[in-house]
Parts: structure tokens; sequence; C-alpha cells
């Protein structure tokens, strides 16, 4: 095996890198001894997530301390010979647990529809020769052959560079490329700062070069953030923390709830088994069967809704997570904004400034003067301008081709924006390059931070100059332009965080190429500033809105500069008035206390690596704050499995970015974000929707058979209507609830906190108001007819039948906490209408079916009786109508 160099790759002379990993730096290492290496090595790739087998996701669905409940209600059940009980409680397990694993198996197969199904292809030197090789067949020692458009496939110094230029956006979050040289580094450089560095999964924008591999896989920077990925621990979701509270509080609710009947009853003098066999039904009542079933519905349709609208949820639970989300840290670079450089100003010499309309590398849009467009047609310095910026320039731009609706950037992304700006103003690059082809250059290098081109036929020739304002300016003549105005006025639009490059140029002299800029001092004549910025995207500030008014605090963490961030953050609303912005160093610096304190301030986070991102979200969910973590980079990744709610880009995004993220966005939207919480939210509003009308209905009954026994009368309902009520009555409208649309105002509310209970006060208010009506209604209506002399089992059957009807209209109550039930509306949820009707065909069934009268203990009601029951059963509507009335009138007092 080659030696790795003592000094780090960056910091050590190439000769050293070429010499310590035993390779050729012109013909590369041998077909031999490359086979070699890569059976020792391993391939270069980063090792896929295991797919959990299908057991293993069903067996999953079976974690919760609700099932495990319905599992010992079933075994007694079965221990008492009451078969068909245990096997209706197992059948609704199952079921539950079938739609949890089919959904999160649709996930799996919709991330897997994601990946890319070409492998990357690089070009190398083997034997002397160039090949061409797959990137996963890449070992330490073999020499890349590199050029503009390349995706680079492994860790490698560089050997040679012309003019190169790499986009590292994926791995720093540096939107702009960075140029690129051979000489050595410090050894404490930065990711970013190492120059004569090239990293696996990044692009060349520009340039050509060789460089030797020195990483693959898990070494290379990808794979070390990969790695960090994997040791990031996944936190449980607030439905599971919630869920696990609330299973703890029922089991010891029925316990107690068991063990007051079974003593009640046999005070009583009722039979054993009987009032056993009635403990038990209660007990089964106490825990909602239909909760669970209702809970993994709901999430499901959850989950396919926002598939619906491009947002694929990867893990059930995350769907209610994304409801409760409190804070969300978004990667600035191609999530906040396009990832798409463009021209908004200019200064002319005179110091006209004039805009740029339009976004992207698309033409559409112009140029417009104080009060009228204008192109290079009409304005002589104008023209001289965009030539040059058209000229000195080395990228094209692609058209939109077949079925591609985008013009798209060939080279230096920065350039390429001047190209689109020089046909906004009517000045094209094909005809301007023939008129003036290219004689001579001196590349850009980061070191002098200009370029320069010359350009001409036969005598006639001009050269053209291009880069940072401080760097060109000192080669203009001072006695053509205000030198200090131009510094000012750089200066001050580099501080709204644009890009600033200046133009110049003189006419008939030559180039010389490899005299550099010094000879051009107080030669050139100036043309102007060019301003670019990397626009945010359209429907970015509306979506920061709507995050805002529901109570969600969006903060950048980017790796771009942080006059850049805090500029962006600005104008998107994301930044408010007193926030601050902080960098690596800064941040670094902080203690964590320090860090927390100052979060509520921080608006952006600016040149952070990855193990930063990891300690801000740390940072928030130590505020107990549901933190959801956006970016598509291969630097985002620890950071999205680590937070609460990890959404990777679906276009964009890095395959390690897509396996860490619990979400995937489509259409890289960051809109569909906020489109995806508001889903969120109806999944958790629903659900406390559920918990209200199973608990409505459950208590209520458990309270009438205690005053029953209490009040020394008979058992108002039989064991097995106990089991009717709660598994078909409910049954059949529970998770029909669960469907219910948007009411309008989810993105109105505050997120809901992480310690909340399932059960909040206001929800207990409501149960406290439905059960007790429920209550007046049944064990009053059950008294009365008790002593009207009418036969018990027509009392028992009509008992039974009111506790139905309660629980049809305690459905219509549950529906909203302020609507009225009462009107058009509940037809929109024809699921919930089709349960009603369903419900009500089968209680007839088991009110007149002979067979069914034996089962379930029922005699025929006369049809009167059961007009009476539908009135007096309605109570329970009336009364909570007339606490949405209050609760209404209370709201609009309030909002006046």
């Amino acid at each position: 095996m080659p030696e790795k160099p003592s000094l780090a790759c960056h910091a050590a002379e190439s000769a050293k890198v070429v010499a310590a990993l035993r390779t050729d730096a012109q013909a590369g290492l041998s077909s031999s001894e490359a086979s070699e290496r890569l059976k020792q090595q391993g391939p270069n790739e980063l090792p896929e997530d295991k797919r959990r087998p299908m057991w293993r996701v069903v067996a999953s669905q079976f974690a919760s301390p609700l099932i495990y409940i319905l599992f010992v209600a079933a075994v007694i059940s079965f221990v008492m010979r009451h078969a068909s009980d245990a096997v209706v409680i197992l059948v609704v397990v199952l079921i539950n647990a079938l739609i949890g694993a089919v959904q999160e198996g649709r996930a799996e197969h919709s991330m897997t529809a994601l990946r890319k199904l070409s492998a990357l292809k690089v070009r190398v030197m083997r034997d002397g020769r160039e090949t061409l090789i797959e990137a996963r067949d890449l070992v330490p020692g073999d020499i890349l052959l590199i050029g503009a458009g390349d995706q680079v496939g492994a860790d490698a110094r560089l050997l040679e560079a012309s003019a190169l230029e790499a986009t590292e956006a994926a791995l720093t979050g540096e939107s702009l490329p960075v140029a690129k040289q051979t000489d050595a580094v410090a050894e404490d450089a930065g990711l970013g700062d190492r120059r004569n560095m090239i990293y696996s999964g990044t692009h060349l924008t520009a340039g050509r070069g060789r460089a030797v591999v020195v990483a693959t896989g898990l070494q290379t920077e990808v794979g070390k953030i990969a790695s960090l990925t994997a040791s990031a621990e996944e936190p449980k979701t607030p439905l599971e923390v919630r869920l696990k509270q609330f299973g703890n509080w029922l089991v010891a609710a029925a316990m107690v709830l068991f063990v007051l009947i079974l003593g009640f009853g046999l005070l009583r003098g009722i039979p054993f088994v009987t009032i056993f066999m009635v403990a038990i039904s209660q007990m089964v009542s106490m825990v909602p069967e239909g909760l669970p079933v209702a809970m993994t519905i709901a999430l499901a349709v959850g989950m396919q809704r926002m598939a619906r609208r491009g947002a694929i949820v990867r893990r059930l639970a995350a769907v209610e997570t994304l409801g409760s989300t409190s804070i969300i840290c978004s990667d600035k670079t191609g999530t906040l904004t396009k990832n798409e450089m463009t021209v908004t100003l200019l200064v002319l010499p005179d110091g006209r400034q004039i805009t740029a309309t339009g976004t992207g590398y698309s033409p559409d849009g112009g140029l417009r003067g104080e009060d009228q467009d204008i192109t290079a047609q009409d304005d002589d310095a104008l023209r001289a301008l965009l030539e040059a910026a058209t000229l000195c320039n080395d990228a094209n731009l692609v058209p939109p081709e077949g079925d591609e609706s985008r013009w798209r950037p060939l080279g230096d992304p920065t350039e390429a924006a001047l190209l689109t700006l020089a046909l906004k103003g009517g000045v094209e690059s094909e005809p301007l390059r023939h008129r003036w082809p290219r004689r001579a250059e001196i590349p850009f290098d980061s070191a002098s931070k200009m370029m320069a081109t010359q350009h001409g036929r036969d005598e006639k020739h001009r050269v053209l100059f291009k880069g940072a304002p401080e760097k060109l300016l000192e080669l203009c003549d001072p006695a053509t332009l205000d030198l200090a105005q131009v510094h000012q006025t750089s200066n001050e639009l580099a501080g709204l965080a644009l890009r600033v490059l200046a133009v110049a140029e003189v006419y008939d002299v030559e180039l010389d190429e490899g005299a550099g800029f010094e000879p051009w001092r107080g030669r050139l004549c100036f043309l102007g500033l060019l301003c670019q910025m990397d626009p945010p995207r359209d429907e970015v500030k509306k979506a920061v809105e709507e995050c805002l008014q529901a109570g969600i605090r969006p903060v950048m963490v980017t790796g771009d500069h942080k006059a850049t961030g805090l500029a962006i953050a600005t104008e998107l609303g994301i930044s408010r008035p007193g926030d601050i912005a902080v960098d690596s160093a800064e941040l670094e610096a902080m203690s964590e206390d320090e860090l927390r304190a100052s979060l509520d301030r921080i608006s952006v986070f600016a040149r952070v690596h990855p193990a930063q991102k990891l300690r801000i979200v740390a940072a928030f969910q130590s505020q107990k704050q549901v933190v959801a973590m956006t970016g598509d980079g291969v630097n985002d990744a620890p950071a999205l499995a680590a937070a609460d709610v990890g959404v990777a880009m679906g276009i964009t995004g890095t395959e390690v970015a897509k396996g860490a993220a619990k979400m995937v966005i489509t259409d890289d939207n960051f809109a569909t974000i906020v489109k995806a919480i508001e889903e969120g939210r109806l999944v958790y509003q629903n659900l406390k929707k559920v918990v209200l009308f199973l608990f409505a209905t459950s208590i209520d009954e458990v309270v009438v058979l205690l005053l029953a026994l209490l009040c020394g009368f008979p058992l108002p309902l039989a064991a097995v209507q106990i089991l009717w009520i709660n598994i078909v009555t409910e049954g059949v409208v529970t998770v029909n609830l669960i469907l219910e649309g948007l009411e309008g105002d989810e993105m109105q509310r505050k997120p809901t906190p992480v310690d909340e209970p399932l059960i909040t006060r206001d929800m207990m208010k409501r149960l406290l108001l439905m059960v007790s009506t429920s209550v007046v209604v049944i064990f009053g209506f059950f008294v009365w007819r008790q002593g009207s002399g009418v036969p018990f089992a027509l009392v028992q059957t009509e008992t039974f039948t009111l506790v139905a009807v309660t629980q049809w209209f305690n459905v219509l109550n549950c529906r909203s906490a302020m609507k009225s039930a009462i009107s058009l509306d509940v037809l929109r949820n024809r699921w919930l209408v089709g349960g009603l009707v369903l419900g009500n065909l089968l209680h007839l069934l088991v009110i007149y079916s002979g067979p069914m009268n034996r089962v379930f203990h029922t005699v025929p009601i006369p049809l009167a009786d059961c007009v009476l029951l539908g009135l007096v059963g309605s109570s329970v509507l009336w009364m909570e109508e007339l606490r949405k009335w209050f609760a209404r009138r209370r709201a609009a007092l309030s909002a006046t």
C-alpha cells in the first residue's frame, strides 16, 4: 500500500504527495497495481444503508403502548373463552401494522426512483494511456485528467491547473466557483481555502488540470460527513413522546377501572363471571382500539397528500413532526436562492446606474435607465461595457433543448451571467466573438483577481480587463475617472451583498501574456462596474411570511459570507431589525450557554462547517424547539439526520443528503415545505379530534356503568353491547373523522409545543362538557325507563341505542372546536357521511335481526321510541353548539 504523506496533502508539495503514493505523475498507475489497490482499499463509494426487511418494517408498527394494552386485552379474552372478542381486537392491530408497513414501503420506493441511474465516469492515466473508468474503480495514486464540466470522482491533490475553477457549494456551501492552483497551503487551512485540492462530488466550471487521487470512499471529505451523519442520533418525534406518556396513563387508568368495576360488582352480589366480563369490556373500552388505526391512517393520508404536493416523506411519524415545527434551519444556496448568478445593476463611467430585470440565465428581461428602457444601440458607453463583458469571458450559454425549459451555463456561472446581461442589452456573443476573435489572454488567478484578453484582426485590436474593483482600478488612468468616487460606489454595492466586477479596456496595444498586469498600471480606460447576486427564489418571500405568521422562525445556515447571507435574509424577511449574523469563527468562540442565550437574535449562521451545523440544531433542540433542517449539499447531511425533520432537495440534492433526510422535496421549492407543514398540522389536528371523540364516547360508558353499580341498578349495557359500541359504532366513523380537510386557519396557529400532552386543557374542558351531557342524557333516560314498567330487555336495548346516537352526534361535535356542526359543510367529508349511514344500518341490523338479537341481547324498538331516542340523543349536539357560540363570541371580542 502507498504511504500517506507525513504532512496533510494540501500542505505538502505535489511532488512529495506523488512520491508518498508511489505513483507516476505522467503515466499513472499500472492496471495491475490499480487492481491490487482496489482489492485492498475497496470500491470508491459510500456504503448504502441496508434496507430493512419487510418483517422488521411490519414488526416496528407494533412498538406502541396502545398496541401492548390491546394485546393484553386479547389474551385475557382468549383465557375467558371469548375468542370472537379477541379475534376482533387482533384484527384491528394487524390492520394497523399493515397500513403503516405499506406506507413506509411506498416512501422507500419513491426514494429509489429519485436515485440516478447512470454511474459517474472519470478520465485517468493507466499504463501511460488516458482511460475512461467508473469513479467507483478509482484508487489512491490514480492520476485524474480533469476539465470544465467534469464532476470530481475522488479527493485529489492538484498537480497542474490552468484557469481551473470548481464549484464546491455541495460541500462547503460557497455559491461562487473557487479558483484552483497547485501551490501548497497552510496545514490549518479550512476546507474552503484548500485551493490546491479538489473534492469528490464537486464540479469543475472552468479550465483544465491534472490531479493525483489521495482519498476514496469513506476517507474522502464526503465520506467523513457520511460517517458523521450515521453517528447522528435520531430524535423521537413529538407524537412518539406524547403517545408513550399517553400509553403509560392508559395502563394505569385501565387497571384502576378494572379493579373498581370488579370490586363494586362483587359487593353488589353480581356473579363473578358476569362482572368480570363487563370489567374486561370496560377495560377494552378505556383503550381506544380505533386510535392506533386512526393514527396510522392519519399519517398515511398526510404522507399521500404531501407526495401530491411534491414532498416525499420517508418516515411515517415525521408527517406529524412537521406540524410541530417551530424552527426551520435553511441552507441559502439553491434552497432560498436560485443558485443562478444574475447581474442586477450596472454602473457606467459617468456614474449612471442601469438596472437589469429578470433572473437566472434566461435572457428574458431588459435594461432600464433612469426613466426608460435602454440597449447597447442607444448608448455607446453601455455598448462598450457589454461587449467587453462578452469578449473577456470564457463561458457559454446553452439555450433550451428538447423538453428543457431553462437556459444552462457552460463554464463559470459568474461569467455566464454576463452573457445573459449582454443578450438583454442587445449584444449577442457569437457574432461579436467572430468579429473580435481572441488572440491572447492572461487567465484569471486568485492572486491577481483579474483576467485579460486580446481581440482583433490584423492591425486593429483591443485588450479587455475584468476583475475585482480594488485590483483593476489600480490599473486605470486616474485622469479618466473619479477614483475615490468609484471605490466608494463599489464598496457600498458590495455591502448590499452584490458581487462587484470592474471592467476596463485599451486599444491598439499588444498583450504580453508573460508580463502579468503590472505594466498596465495607469494605462486602462475604465468601462464600468457590473453587480451580481444569487437571487432569492420568487416564492420564498411569501413562504417566509407564512412561516412567521404560523409562529415558525426561519434561520439561514449557509457556507456563504456573513454580509451576503444577512442581506439575502433581510430581503426575504428572515432577518428582523436587531438580528445579527454569526460566522464560523465567532460561533467557535461561543460557549454553549452563550450560543443558547444569543439564538433569539441570530438569524444567519455563515461559513459554518458540518459539525457546527449539528451544534446549531442541538442548541435549538435544547430550548424545546422542533427543528426542521433544509438543505441539498453533502455538508447538510449530519444536521439533516439530527434535526427533528431533515428536508432534502430532490433535484439538486446529493444522495448523501437525501439518505439522511426524513423528507425529500421533489421540486426543490422552499414553499413546498410550508405546504407540508400545513398538512402536518392538519394531521395532528385530526388526531386530536379522534382522541377527543374516542375518550368522550369511552368515558361516558364507564361513568354510566359505575353510576348504575353505585345506585343499585342492574347493568345498563351487556358486555357484548359494550364491545359492539367500541369496535363497530366507533370504528365506522373514527377512521372517517381522520379524513377531515383543512379548516383554513391551520397556518394562523402557533406550533404545538413539544411538551404539550395529547389531551390539552382546552380539550379537557370540551371532554368534560360532552361526557357530562352524555352521562346525564343516557343515565337519566335509563333510570326513567327502568321505572316506567317496560321489560328490562327493551330498556337495555334502548340504552344501548341511545349510547350509539350520542356517539353519532358527538362525532359531528368533534369536527371543529369553533365552527358549527349544523351546516352543509359536513358533506365535504363524504367518508364521514358514509360512515354515519353505515353505522345506522348496522345498528338497525343488531336491533331488528333475530340472530343478532340473540347474540347481542337486544329486542326490536318501537318506531316512536326511535324518534324519542334521536331527540334525546341530540342534546349533546345542542350543548356543544352553545359552547361553540360563546367561544366564537369571545374570539371576536378579543380580536377587536
